[in-house]
């Protein structure tokens, strides 16, 4: 029984940390990633044959497993992953980490069992099917390690991985995508271990033909080999510094591109050094010397065709610095090249925890745009331990806005090149000047106060709930004096005159009843998922269709419902798939035994424990619940104490039309209904407790206060006269 995918990288991950020892884990990643890829090439052979990668006798996965515990392990993996690399012409690419280094990896017996360890982690993987049945198990394997190595690597050597929330908002706004030729070209000349490159490439049908250029040797390597990981075998990935030293040139031009993609080094004080030709690049401007963000934005620039399109993450000091920079800035968008911006949340980056952004530009008719569309994006994320990372919701409404120039209060609008090169502004991108993202204040009112009343502006304010509960404004609120309204309940019952509005009532119904429909709607093809299924087309034909369910819903934002959905399947859901496409339905109900592993520290709980004599057996039942067993076929015998035997001997008697039934109606159904239901009362809630704060705000008027200070003053008074105090 294969374990979930989420456990399998959990433990990949926890097995390998946990053998790094001493090792920085900007090193430790080479040799991760290198016994990664010859598993991968060795298990794609046995399956496919004719492979572009040739694994010679001697230098396969299986030689490495029979080095095992062998004294000399260290020598003879580097001699076997010698022969792979030369056999395809990979040397300096896969054989780059030394597997005998007693330095990094201990010496003899240590350096022995570590090796020994590390090698049967992966002995346990299977990569035979991992593209044949729709699921790219691979490639999420190498994003869920990379991801943490760039996250272990620190600040100085994170730098070669692009957060692929980032890199699938890059991919999807260049307008690369199912129809995209695979003559098309896209290009990235700072490609690290090629992210970026990666994720244009997945936005296609057919593929796309991939360039570009790395100038550390370690992360050049570790690019080729995350290429051929991906089934990308034909790229051109050159070495060497891209802006003095441009590779992919034709004579003395650089070459050009359809798309552009980049995430180059913030603000390089050197970039400069050894510049001797410069191809044309800086015809609008020398960037200053000291910084090199501009030399890299006009490289860019250059390297486009003259209907191409580039997205180049950059700090904001690109937007408003001043000198040769704004010059440049002011010729870039009096030539219209300068199509968006789009202001991205801090501390996404792992070379970096400033806030960036990302600068689209389009040469195809530059001559006639006449404004640049702006986001503001800064506010939409969520904390992913020491960094932000952006939510699948924030993706989505990033490409929406931005592919449909959707205006969108305090967050997104078109502004005119006239604007932004007035002289107020002088052509200053600074997204601040043009989009005011702050939430509107929350003013006291000095005359309310005094008076008494709740203003009918803070009334007003709550429109979106009104829209959604028309009556309910006339139950909780009564006209007192001019511009202003009464609470007309007490402040304590507010809450359960919510609640028990027939309006609410018939809104979570109604509610309720749109994502019972969505979900009706999909339920035959999510009960026909099988090995040929593709899980990303299928999430994302779930998740288009919720949105567009939804868009029309007063007071819901669709976009939180899509996260709702989006971030169930990222916990629960994708897991699910996977286990059914790899096992079918039947199998992947059945519980399997739970991992006890004390040495690696890998033990799971477990969901059943059942009894037979002196025997406990200790299960994980990942696909189906216990609890999903009970409440539909033991709900008589609830009261019994163990439940375990009648439960586990149910599993076993299920159907396949039952395991559909437990998995799509109880599980994934029941569940998004939930989280959708939950989003709505957490909305209702925040009315009621906005009505709380505005009638206790404005309870006590200049007159109440004064009545109760006399009536204190006489009871003062009268106390003091007890006492024989005048």
């Amino acid at each position: 029984m294969a374990l979930k995918k989420s456990d399998l990288y959990r433990s990949l991950w926890q097995s390998c940390d946990e053998l790094r020892g001493g090792m920085d884990a900007s090193q430790y990643k080479d040799y991760i990633l290198t016994l990664l890829f010859v598993k991968y090439v060795t298990d794609k052979s046995k399956t496919h044959p004719k492979s572009m990668i040739k694994v010679p006798e001697g230098g396969s996965f299986d030689d490495l497993v029979a080095l095992k515990g062998d004294k000399e392990i260290g020598d003879r993996t580097n001699k076997a992953i010698g022969k792979l690399a030369e056999a395809n012409d990979l040397q300096k690419v896969i054989d780059l980490a030394d597997f005998n280094d007693d330095e990094k990896l201990g010496k003899g017996k240590e350096m022995q069992d570590r090796l020994t360890k590390l090698i049967s982690i992966f002995a346990d993987l299977d990569f035979r099917g991992s593209r044949a049945e729709g699921d790219d198990l691979l490639g999420d394997a190498y994003e869920y390690l990379m991801r943490h190595f760039a996250t272990e690597s620190g600040k100085s050597k994170g730098q070669f991985y692009t957060p692929a929330e980032v890199s699938r908002v890059m991919a999807k706004i260049l307008g690369v995508g199912p129809d995209t030729r695979q003559d098309e070209t896209v290009y990235d000349p700072t490609c690290g271990s090629g992210s970026l490159l990666l994720k244009v490439a997945a936005e296609t049908r057919r593929g796309i033909s991939i360039y570009g250029q790395e100038k550390d040797n370690a992360t050049w390597a570790l690019c080729w080999m995350n290429m051929i990981l991906h089934d990308n075998t034909d790229p051109v990935i050159e070495k060497g510094d891209t802006l003095t030293s441009p590779k992919l040139t034709n004579g003395s031009a650089l070459r050009t591109f359809d798309y552009a993609v980049a995430n180059p080094p913030f603000s390089v004080k050197s970039w400069s050094n050894g510049l001797e030709h410069e191809f044309d690049r800086f015809e609008y401007g020398m960037p200053p010397q000291k910084n090199g963000d501009y030399a890299f934005l006009l490289h860019i620039l250059k390297s486009l065709k003259s209907t191409g399109k580039a997205a180049v993450i950059l700090p904001h000091g690109v937007l408003f610095r001043g000198h040769a920079e704004a010059s440049i800035r002011r010729q870039l968008l009096t030539h219209g090249f300068v199509k968006g911006v789009i202001g991205l949340p801090p501390n996404l980056f792992y070379g970096t925890g400033i806030p960036a952004c990302i600068v689209v530009l389009d040469k195809e008719n530059a001559q006639a745009r006449t404004g640049v569309f702006m986001i503001d994006a800064s506010k939409g994320f969520a904390k992913d331990g020491p960094k932000n990372r952006l939510r699948s919701q924030d993706i989505h409404k990033i490409v929406d806005v931005f592919n449909k120039q959707t205006e969108v209060e305090r967050y997104a609008r078109m502004v005119p090149l006239a604007e932004i090169g007035s002289a107020a502004n002088d052509c200053n991108l600074n997204l601040p000047r043009y989009i005011d993202s702050s939430e509107p204040e929350d003013v006291q009112d000095l005359d309310a106060h005094l008076h008494g009343g709740i203003p009918d502006r803070d009334v007003e304010a709550l429109s979106r709930y009104w829209d959604a509960f028309p009556s309910l404004r006339s139950t909780l609120f009564t006209a007192s004096r001019a511009g202003c309204s009464d609470l007309a309940v007490e402040v304590s019952a507010v809450q359960q005159i919510v609640l028990d509005a027939p309006e609410f009532q018939r809104f979570s119904a109604g509610v309720e009843a749109q994502v019972a429909d969505w979900f009706s709607a999909h339920r035959d093809a999510l009960a026909a998922i099988d090995a040929s299924t593709r899980p990303s087309d299928l999430v994302d034909t779930l998740g288009d269709d919720l949105l567009s369910r939804f868009r029309s819903t007063p007071l819901l934002d669709e976009y939180d419902v899509y996260e709702q959905l989006l971030s169930y399947w990222h916990e629960t859901m994708h897991d699910d798939v996977f286990l059914v496409m790899h096992a079918g339905w039947l199998a992947a109900a059945r519980p399997r035994v739970a991992i006890e592993d004390r040495d690696r520290k890998l033990s799971e709980a477990p969901d059943l424990v059942v009894k037979s004599g002196r025997r406990v057996d200790k299960l994980k039942a990942d696909l189906i619940p216990p609890p999903l067993i009970v409440a539909r076929y033991l709900g008589a015998e609830q009261e019994q104490d163990d439940l375990g035997p009648a439960t586990l001997a149910k599993y076993g008697e299920l159907t396949e039309s039952e395991v559909k039934t437990l998995v799509l109606d109880d599980k994934w159904h029941a569940a998004i209904a939930s989280r959708v239901e939950r989003e709505l009362t957490a909305l209702t809630f925040a009315l009621v407790e906005r009505i709380e704060q505005l009638g206790e705000r404005y309870a006590d008027t200049l007159d109440s206060l004064r009545s109760e200070s006399e009536t204190l003053d006489e009871k003062v008074t009268a106390h003091l006269a007890r006492m024989g105090v005048e």
